[in-house]
């Protein structure tokens, strides 16, 4: 990863961090290298899980699953938060519900679903920069300009309910907050 794409991923994590109290336990659903679990508050544990994870990372408390949510999910153990930070825009649009619905499913009463997504206008900044070498825009070839609009209409149809819709990053990114009732 370029220094850019390394700064774009801690933004996105200051930006989830507030939302995941001492002690909770964590699902991190696109975990990459396991860069949340490394700067969440102390006594959290949790799963990261990723089909492109390569080396496993060693961080106690945290179990780390190569493989696809929630087919290869090891047991049934709910969460108290689940996070996808530039997750959601990489699933395709007949995949987006079921993934909300099993999110609601995986999740605890009173638990968080903590996502960011970029805003549609990101896909065509994002191929400049990476055709300059700027950035390395992991996996861009799978971005097909997602509306992040579509996102709480997509999470509440799985009766998850908005608490927080913030932009950041100039409104080229978002950030979507839902609670589980």
């Amino acid at each position: 990863m370029k220094r850019f794409d390394l700064y774009l991923r801690s933004q996105r994590i200051k930006k989830v961090l507030p939302f995941i109290a001492e002690g909770a336990r964590v699902l991190d659903i696109g975990c990459s290298e396991g860069r949340l679990f490394e700067n969440l508050p102390s006594r959290a544990t949790g799963v990261g899980i990723d089909p492109g994870l390569g080396n496993v990372p060693q961080i106690h408390g945290f179990t780390f699953i190569k493989g696809f949510f929630p087919t290869d999910l090891p047991d049934a153990q709910l969460f108290d938060v689940i996070t996808m930070m530039a997750v959601l825009e990489h699933f395709p649009e007949n995949q987006q519900l079921p993934l909300a619905m099993d999110c609601a499913k995986w999740l605890k009463p009173g638990g968080r679903v903590v996502i960011t997504v970029p805003s549609p206008w990101v896909d065509p900044i994002l191929h400049v920069l990476q055709f300059i070498r700027f950035m390395d825009a992991e996996a861009l070839e799978q971005h097909y300009g997602f509306d992040a609009r579509k996102t709480p209409d997509i999470f509440g149809a799985a009766g998850l309910r908005l608490i927080i819709h913030k932009r950041f990053q100039l409104g080229l990114n978002n950030l979507f907050v839902f609670e589980k009732p």
